[in-house]
């Protein structure tokens, strides 16, 4: 059965003085609208959140108006939105919902994020900690392949032009190479500028059959092609990208990112944009070639040759990414499917990527958890 998203909505990412409950309100309110729906036609409810502890999704559902439906709650670290998707998909493409809601929604605490997926020894020897955590990777990017730091800081430098087009950014001021080179350092090679903030929104999505779609005359739907999570391997480093020097590591990304283009039909070839997980800009170029974008080896390459920028052949994060958005855990990722469908459809605006037809979301969670959405006009 084909599954479509015929609505979406999005509160904008920052700090807010909004309780989680009236953040997701303002999200599902333009997305029920946007697909012509209302919460009582609605079968399944699913909320992606970390940190609101026992029945955050009831309280949530509460304040739309409880319907008696199933509303459940789903965290997988960073990954929570994917993990949300995953679910309302299969219960729509099983029969078993008709109208199925994804909420993702999320107040994380200002500063690092400490103790999140890491293993007791881990956190008492002090690599607990996202920073260290992320800087190991970016050590081992750089020690393995030809990028630089300055590499690393024109990452930061062009999702932050992307994000000074995008009203739902937290960040939407432009910087140079050399204010990001200036910034803190934070944990080498990581400066303050090279690091997404997490922060507080809120975005929700709205699927079906595409039969329901048709049935309700909902016209531009977005296809649905591929909703794919994976966990690590035994044998992976605790580093999220996992170390490319032993043939027995991998990526929970290549694999999920293989497993997507298989159930999609799709290739990178026939991507036409972008949004991955760039919580530190390292993890951005690491990404470039888990997805298939490049060879490993080739990241800092396809960078410099400004395929990445709006404008160029395969544009990455052009919504800013999570450098200019922030990161609300739970609602990251379906923050990316929201500019996933508004680019699909054309909506976009200054920001728009020519063409779009085929789109790809990639996260990645703490504990070694990664997921790949796939999303296609029409």
């Amino acid at each position: 059965m084909t599954v479509v998203v015929a609505g979406v909505g999005i509160h904008p990412f920052g700090r807010f003085p909004l309780s989680v409950a009236q953040l997701a309100q303002t999200a599902v309110t333009e997305a029920l609208a946007d697909a012509g729906v209302g919460f009582a036609d609605v079968d399944l409810t699913v909320v992606a959140n970390v940190g609101e502890g026992m029945a955050k999704a009831q309280r949530i559902a509460g304040r739309l108006g409880a319907t008696g439906r199933p509303v459940i709650s789903v965290e997988s670290a960073c990954a929570s939105s994917a993990a949300a998707l995953l679910a309302a998909r299969d219960a729509v493409e099983s029969g078993h919902a008709r109208v199925a809601l994804c909420i993702g929604v999320e107040k994380a605490p200002r500063g690092y994020i400490a103790g999140a997926g890491f293993e007791s020894w881990q956190v008492e020897s002090g690599v607990g900690v996202t920073p260290i955590y992320f800087a190991l990777q970016a050590q081992e990017l750089l020690a393995s392949t030809d990028a630089t730091v300055e590499d690393l800081a024109e990452v930061s430098v062009k999702n932050h032009a992307n994000g000074v087009l995008n009203p739902n950014a937290m960040y939407r001021k432009p910087c140079t190479v050399e204010e990001v080179l200036a910034s803190k350092m934070v944990c080498p090679p990581l400066r303050l500028l090279m690091l997404c903030a997490p922060n507080e929104g809120a975005a929700a999505v709205v699927m079906m059959s595409a039969d329901e779609a048709v049935r309700r005359g909902i016209s531009r739907p977005i296809t649905l092609r591929a909703v794919t999570v994976a966990t690590r391997r035994p044998g992976d480093w605790f580093v999220p990208a996992a170390s490319r020097l032993s043939d027995i590591r991998s990526s929970p990304t290549r694999t999920a990112a293989s497993a997507a283009y298989d159930e999609a039909g799709l290739g990178p070839a026939d991507l036409d944009f972008v949004e991955c997980q760039d919580t530190d800009t390292a993890s951005e170029l690491l990404a470039y070639s888990d997805l298939g974008l490049c060879a490993h080896g080739d990241e800092a390459k396809l960078l410099r040759s400004g395929d990445t920028q709006l404008g160029g052949r395969i544009p990455v994060n052009p919504s800013g990414g999570l450098l200019a958005k922030g990161e609300p855990l739970g609602a990251s990722g379906l923050g990316q499917v929201h500019e996933l469908v508004t680019q699909l459809r054309g909506q976009a605006g200054v920001r728009q990527v020519s063409g779009a037809r085929v789109g790809l979301a990639h996260v990645m969670g703490a504990g070694h958890v990664s997921a790949v959405t796939i999303m296609v006009a029409g």
